[in-house]
């Protein structure tokens, strides 16, 4: 895994500096390795590379080629690139005599402890699913391991790809490979030597040398990216598989079985300015027991092209999944309508750069003469989807042969590997996300909107900057026509989960959340919600320590996922400095989230907000810290009587009601896309960390309650 992407602005500099520096003073020879069998020396140096990544396989031999072994032959020589284990091309599970693909928050926390946390019957009962990149990660090295195993090199150096030797690696390694060979001539041989490591707790800066050549691990150790492995540590790491957890934690539940030993400091280093393709399992597991506090906004990547991108093709080509793939790779991608807004068009038939999006994939209007016209006017990407790559590019065979070769792609639906041919015509990274094969949607019919037309409630607030998000005064989103069929269609399929007052809240359709999340300054537990026989539901919010948090609320979350429908609640709310009653639809991976938030500092107001990431289940996108809120005065103060309160969810616009009545609306890109996937429904009672959302938690105010008089999810 590589850290550095974790790490802040003097790490990273720090890091590029001695990257840098690597070559001065570098030893050019080394007699810890040798190409001589017999010695008990390095003889055989094994790469990690994707196949994808063949630029990182050269660039390792040219570090390599730098160096030479005992003979004077340069380490590239002995160098063997092993084809990593892609995660994007698994199926099905690992071998289970190989690797298990859980694992315990309890074994986490052996190897690196939490002063917050405890290892305890829940904590061993938490299983944790590893993701796809750790799983391929785990079957990378254990496949290199038997290769080892069944050499006939005595010790081998294992190098991830996006690894670099340090300028003092030669000189270190040397001086301690003389004790690692006395060690062996007496019965005790080193199993394995760790070159590459960041120990847990260990604080980003750099760690003080002891003098010391060698020592052995005395707490956890992260990272595999540089370490030499004997013939033995291999066999003995495979008669203890099958493995499980991610793979750098699972050799430290090793170490009773190994020699283990490592340089004083890291003397081999990953390169900077690579980010991390890698998914941690443990990360979402930490927010909910409580150890993350705060949300880190996430960098946004770069746009791959600053052109307008054309995406054409015949129905059932694969249009629409086409559509989220751009919209994942971060184009502002319109999509399936008949028509574009007036203006739109005409900003991209003359190439303005008043233009709102960056991609338009399936439009009506871009019939085959309007592409051919803006092919030849305009510099634009030409995208064909076909359902074989053996198909011609007709009916728009004219803009086709006007586009020049490099700036047209013709991307079949049987393609085998999709990302890579999108990912070689932007010249952008590979994308870690699962391919979004999605159903056709088919263009819809747009109607005709004016500012009139809109719903004028409300006072925007501080939105994010996130490629998924229109901020462009006297915008007013598209407004696709829901068809009779549609709406029937919906109607049929109608199905609802529901409570009352005084009535058992069902298990098979509600739970009581005993989690929490970066930025509640409270955890919540089950033992807040009162359900009495008779009137209605509480939710409190006290004072009560524990390890994570000060304080504990409360909440209720359906156990389904649902894609659109009608979600909501009768209810009063506290009153109160930090107090936040929530009533919303969430998922992770993509996020999306549809909001209604009464603040307790005044409950005469409701913000109203939309989080959207693109793709489909899977997909790491977890932009945005803010959202797109928008402050709604209701005409009423909330803390004094029951009011109902409904979000809307439908596949081309979200209502917000407020007794029956809409006091907010939002269509496709007004300013976000419509959420479309599935998401849970909860409502909750918490505090805010942030003073500036929510205001100074007034604790004058708890124990504070929000009653519940009824939920509905009608979908």
């Amino acid at each position: 895994m590589n850290i550095n992407s974790l790490h802040g602005l003097s790490v990273s500099l720090r890091d590029h500096a001695r990257y840098r520096t690597r070559r001065v003073t570098t030893r050019r020879r080394s007699t810890a390795f040798s190409s001589r069998h017999g010695a008990t020396t390095i003889e055989r140096i094994y790469v990690i590379n994707l196949d994808r990544a063949q630029e990182r396989w050269s660039t390792v031999n040219r570090e390599l080629s730098r160096i030479k072994e005992a003979a004077g032959q340069p380490l590239h020589t002995l160098a063997r690139r092993f084809p990593a284990i892609d995660a994007r091309h698994l199926q099905g599970p690992p071998p289970p005599e190989i690797l298990e693909p859980t694992y315990t928050l309890a074994e986490q926390l052996l190897v690196d402890p939490h002063p917050r946390l405890t290892i305890d019957d829940a904590a061993r009962a938490t299983r944790i699913d590893m993701t796809p990149q750790e799983i391929a990660v785990a079957l990378s090295h254990i496949h290199v391991w038997q290769l080892i195993a069944a050499s006939d090199a005595p010790y081998t150096l294992v190098l991830e790809d996006d690894a670099y030797v340090t300028r003092t690696c030669m000189s270190v390694l040397d001086n301690a490979w003389s004790d690692i060979q006395a060690s062996s001539r007496a019965g005790h041989p080193v199993d394995l030597l760790y070159l590459s490591y960041q120990e847990t707790g260990q604080e980003a800066h750099p760690r003080r040398r002891t003098g010391q050549l060698l020592r052995r691990p005395t707490k956890g150790i992260w990272q595999l990216s540089g370490y030499v492995l004997s013939r033995a540590g291999a066999r003995k790491l495979l008669d203890q598989m099958p493995a499980h957890g991610p793979i750098d934690l699972w050799i430290n539940q090793q170490f009773d079985h190994l020699h283990v030993q490592m340089t004083d400091c890291p003397v081999i280093e990953q390169r900077p300015g690579i980010a991390s393709s890698n998914s941690y399992s443990v990360m979402p597991v930490l927010a909910k027991v409580g150890v993350i506090r705060r949300e880190t906004p996430q960098a946004l990547q770069q746009c791959p092209t600053r052109d307008p991108v054309l995406v054409i093709g015949e129905p059932g080509t694969g249009l629409t999944t086409v559509a989220t793939a751009l919209s994942v790779l971060g184009l502002r991608c319109v999509s399936d309508l008949t028509t574009l807004p007036a203006h739109e068009m005409r900003a991209l038939v003359r190439g303005s750069r008043r233009r709102i999006f960056d991609a338009y994939v399936n439009i009506g209007s871009l019939t085959p003469r309007e592409v051919a016209r803006i092919v030849s006017s305009t510099r634009v990407r030409l995208i064909m989807t076909t359902a074989t790559a053996a198909e011609s590019p007709s009916p728009f065979q004219e803009a086709w042969d006007h586009q020049r070769p490099q700036r047209r792609l013709l991307l079949p639906a049987d393609d085998t590997d999709p990302w890579q041919t999108l990912a070689r015509f932007f010249t952008c990274d590979y994308p870690t996300h699962p391919w979004p094969s999605q159903s056709e949607q088919g263009q819809r019919h747009v109607t005709t909107r004016s500012r009139a037309d809109t719903s004028a409630s409300g006072r925007p607030l501080a939105w994010d900057a996130s490629p998924w998000i229109v901020q462009r005064a006297g915008w007013t989103g598209i407004m696709p026509k829901t068809s009779a069929a549609h709406a029937s269609a919906r109607q049929a399929g109608h199905t609802a989960i529901t409570w009352h007052e005084g009535a058992r809240l069902e298990d098979n359709h509600w739970y009581l959340r005993e989690d929490t999340f970066p930025s509640n300054r409270a955890l919540f537990r089950p033992g807040n919600v009162i359900l009495p026989p008779r009137g209605p539901a509480t939710l409190t919010l006290r004072e009560e320590a524990s390890k994570v948090r000060d304080l504990t609320g409360a909440a209720i979350a359906s156990r389904s996922s649902f894609t659109y429908g009608t979600f909501g609640a009768r209810l009063r709310v506290p009153a109160g400095s930090g107090l936040v009653t929530g009533l919303f639809l969430h998922r992770n991976g993509p996020r999306q989230e549809i909001d209604i938030e009464i603040l307790g500092r005044d409950t005469t107001r409701m913000l109203v907000n939309v989080f959207y990431n693109p793709g489909i289940p899977g997909t790491k996108l977890e932009y945005g810290y803010r959202g797109t809120p928008t402050v709604i005065d209701l005409g009423f103060d909330a803390s004094k009587t029951f009011h109902h309160y409904e979000i809307d969810w439908q596949p081309d616009y979200i209502r917000w009601r407020v007794d029956g009545a809409t006091v907010h609306e939002r269509v496709l890109w007004n300013p976000t896309p419509i959420p479309d996937q599935p998401l849970e429904f909860n409502v909750n009672l918490w505090s805010s960390e942030s003073t500036e959302f929510a205001g100074p938690l007034d604790k004058q105010t708890l124990p504070a309650a929000m009653e519940i008089a009824s939920l509905e999810a009608d979908f």
